[in-house]
């Protein structure tokens, strides 16, 4: 007999998670799924549980991509894994890949075996569980793969906008230390000799100068405690949910981020909906699978509505996050029988609105940046060279 932890929701939608013994997952699932509970995930306890290191998107999206096409050249699933894992490179998704081949030999479905690796996307292992179900594992792995495809491509493009800016934000910030910590103390040494009356500005940025260098460490040390606590909280699920409000209240950048992870969301339902699953475990996965902990919540309470038999849009409606567009489109698309299609429109239309609206605000982000930066630097050589200025003024004048 196994150890297990099993993830599963009872009828009110309420998810915890549970250990059981049994002699197999597939035993196991059945039994909570004949007492009525939607079971998320069945996973052994020990080394393959959950401490798995995670695969990089890329590498993974390549395996599923091989994996399609030796299934569809008629190759059986059971020699497709076996190959693969035998042609992988990654160590330690090799040693998966092994531990998912052995688990189907011995029957295991092919969701399970990879949903007990810990590690992998809970959108692909809920993918196959459809394309099992449905007897279309070809086409749900096409779908999957195209939605990473996309998601991949977007996220890309939104990496590359931010580095410029980070990058402004970098330099200024290293300049400003070495101006306060390195420039000024020289500067300091100088005036000390000249003995001379310093303007109020001089003596400011001299004392910061000389603070920098007695208690910079401390600061750093400081603010990198700080800074590992906040990480540390934010991993748990009160930290989580605040740092996520925080990040939507936010001026310009909240409604950037709450229209990407809607856009995520829609994109991530419409796949498992095309893939056949039904809508309230669909809702579930696609809550889980993104970032934002405020438009998950409000999914999860919209579930509650959908299982009482009200419509998708009036339950997202009821949440108060979700933006009004996406509501009446999803309407839309509930009214005409073409939810799936329409999930896509909305997540096309939200990636573009984000894409813009990134772009407007990085036109004016940049430039603020670089004002800044030099507001910084002129101000710091004034202070300094004031006193300079003066002594050669009062030297003319005699």
């Amino acid at each position: 007999m196994t150890e297990f932890v099993v993830k599963l929701a009872d009828e009110r939608g309420r998810v915890q998670e549970q250990m059981h013994t049994a002699a197999t997952a597939e035993e196991l699932r059945a039994r909570f799924t004949q007492a009525g509970y939607y079971v998320y995930s069945v996973k052994a306890r020990g080394p393959m549980g959950g401490g798995q290191k995670k695969v990089k998107l890329e590498t993974f999206l390549v395996f599923n991509q091989q994996f399609l096409t030796l299934i569809r050249a008629g190759l059986p699933i059971l020699g497709s894994l076996d190959l693969l894992a035998k042609r992988q490179k990654v160590v330690h998704f090799r040693g998966q890949l092994e531990d998912v081949t052995a688990r189907v030999k011995t029957g295991e479905a092919l969701s399970e075996a990879f949903e007990a690796q810990g590690g992998f996307p809970v959108v692909y292992t809920t993918t196959l569980l459809a394309g099992e179900r449905s007897g279309n594992l070809e086409e749900v792995l096409q779908r999957y793969l195209d939605f990473q495809r996309v998601s991949l491509t977007f996220r890309k493009k939104l990496k590359a906008s931010l580095i410029y800016p980070a990058l402004l934000v970098v330099m200024v910030v290293a300049l400003f230390i070495f101006l306060i910590t390195f420039v000024v103390p020289r500067f300091a040494q100088l005036y000390e000799q000249l003995g001379t009356k310093l303007p109020s500005l001089t003596l400011f940025l001299l004392a910061l100068g000389k603070n920098a260098q007695h208690y910079g460490i401390y600061v750093a040390v400081v603010v990198a405690a700080a800074g590992f606590l906040i990480y540390r909280w934010a991993k748990t699920d009160a930290g989580a949910t605040a740092l996520d409000k925080v990040r939507i209240s936010l001026p310009v950048f909240g409604p950037v981020w709450l229209k990407y992870q809607v856009g995520l969301f829609a994109r991530t339902l419409s796949t498992l909906l095309s893939g056949g699953l039904p809508l309230v475990p669909s809702l579930e996965t696609a809550a889980r699978s993104i970032d934002s902990r405020q438009i998950g919540n409000a999914v999860f309470k919209g579930v509650e509505t959908v299982r009482e038999g009200k419509g998708l849009s009036a339950s997202l409606e009821k949440t108060k996050v979700f933006p009004e567009l996406a509501i009446e489109m999803i309407e839309v698309g509930e009214s005409t029988g073409a939810l799936p299609g329409m999930l896509n429109s909305v997540a096309e239309f939200f990636e573009e609105d984000v894409q813009t609206n990134l772009t407007a605000a990085m036109s004016l982000i940049e430039p603020a940046i670089l004002v800044v930066m030099g507001i910084v630097v002129v101000t710091i050589l004034i202070a300094l060279y004031l006193p300079i200025f003066s002594l050669s003024a009062g030297g003319m004048g005699h």
